[in-house]
């Protein structure tokens, strides 16, 4: 992987390899120490700070590589128990295309659920996966053939679960306690629970009335120190013949508050305006972000669109105040046209609910910079 050679450097929503993914050294080596010494990690930070960049930057050190199966899932998306169970099943049958034979073989051995989906391709014999979310009749059943099937393997496994908050909205009630019975009696694997929803995952691992108290060593992420992350982006940019001012990287980290997925968006874009043996200019800043904003523009739209309206009032609302505070008070309800106290409270709660908005210095804002921007300026 560590030759691949791409356009432009930044790198979004995904990983590629070591060069084109910024620090994180500590991170990486308290990840290693924890896991080497069978501790599970609950890895709480919100949402597009890098949290899945930095798992899967772990994942690629040859020594990991080496000793483990490796299995990442994202449970985002994911309603029941039974579509959790089907994301593990085709994440674990994934990585195993590549391993031996007989490994594959005792996939479906040892989880029978699965063998309606097993299939021989007609032409080269080759074992192929192919089940359906409603193929899952028995989801405990087929968890417990997981389960069983990981103690068979014939080296340790790490398993990180995305966005674990998740599993507190299933339709059924005991999702937390059950994992928790399975996880404690898995002998073979060490878990990442990787999760955005700050206040729910530390109630999920601190609070003594929940299953998976104290069952994991907590570890936060914090932006890319400015200086570190600027000789990343000067590098990157001598690379390819360009150059950037320094003044430029701090305008823009200071703008995102170092969020990676935003301050990597506008890199790519300057980057992007950039021509070779030329300069990147703080001029150069607007263009980049009206462009970046305006290519997210129709998702944007198709959001607003599914919001009821006193919701997407206050959202806007928020976007042109950019941080803010007493929001049910007379004055901010007067000059943004709202209707009460408790129609804000109310829209506030939802949005929060729905990752659209965060709390930040006693006040709100919206969590999508480019959206706030958008919502500000165009909408």
């Amino acid at each position: 992987m560590n030759d691949i050679v791409i356009n432009n450097p930044f790198v979004v929503g995904k990983y590629l390899s070591d060069k084109y993914f910024c620090d994180r050294t500590e991170e990486t080596e308290f990840l290693r120490k924890q896991l080497q010494n069978g501790r599970d990690v609950a890895l709480i930070s919100p949402r597009r700070i890098g949290k899945s960049g930095l798992i899967q930057h772990f994942f690629n050190q040859e020594d990991v590589k080496e000793d483990y199966y490796l299995f990442f899932i994202d449970i985002y998306a994911t309603t029941s128990l039974a579509e959790f169970v089907y994301t593990l099943g085709k994440e674990i049958y994934a990585q195993l295309k590549p391993q031996s034979a007989v490994w594959k073989e005792k996939f479906f051995q040892i989880i029978a659920s699965f063998r309606v989906g097993f299939k021989l391709d007609p032409m080269t014999g080759a074992p192929s996966f192919d089940l359906g979310l409603g193929d899952i009749q028995a989801p405990q059943t087929t968890l417990d053939e997981i389960f069983a099937y990981i103690e068979e393997a014939d080296k340790p496994c790490i398993i990180a679960i995305d966005e674990f908050q998740q599993i507190g909205e299933y339709a059924e009630n005991n999702v937390e306690a059950l994992l928790r019975t399975k996880i404690q009696k898995c002998h073979r694997a060490q878990f990442i629970f990787s999760g955005s929803k700050r206040h729910i995952m530390s109630n999920m691992f601190n609070s003594p009335a929940k299953p998976f108290y104290q069952s994991a060593i907590s570890m936060g992420l914090e932006p890319i120190p400015l200086p570190i992350y600027s000789e990343f982006v000067i590098s990157l940019f001598k690379e390819r013949d360009k150059n950037i001012e320094s003044e430029v990287i701090e305008s823009v980290w200071n703008q995102y508050d170092g969020y990676t997925w935003f301050v990597q968006m506008m890199m790519n874009e300057l980057f992007a305006l950039t021509a070779t043996n030329e300069t990147c200019k703080t001029d150069m800043i607007p263009k980049a972000k009206y462009n970046v904003v305006l290519s997210q523009e129709s998702s944007y739209k198709d959001l607003l669109s599914n919001l009821p309206p006193k919701q997407k009032i206050v959202l806007q609302a928020i976007a042109k105040e950019g941080i803010a505070r007493n929001i049910t008070s007379s004055k901010f309800i007067k000059k943004y046209n709202l209707n009460s106290a408790s129609s804000v409270q109310a829209a506030v709660k939802l949005l929060l609910k729905n990752d659209l908005l965060t709390q930040i210095d006693n006040g709100y804002r919206v969590y999508d910079f480019f959206l706030s921007e958008w919502l500000a300026t165009v909408y």
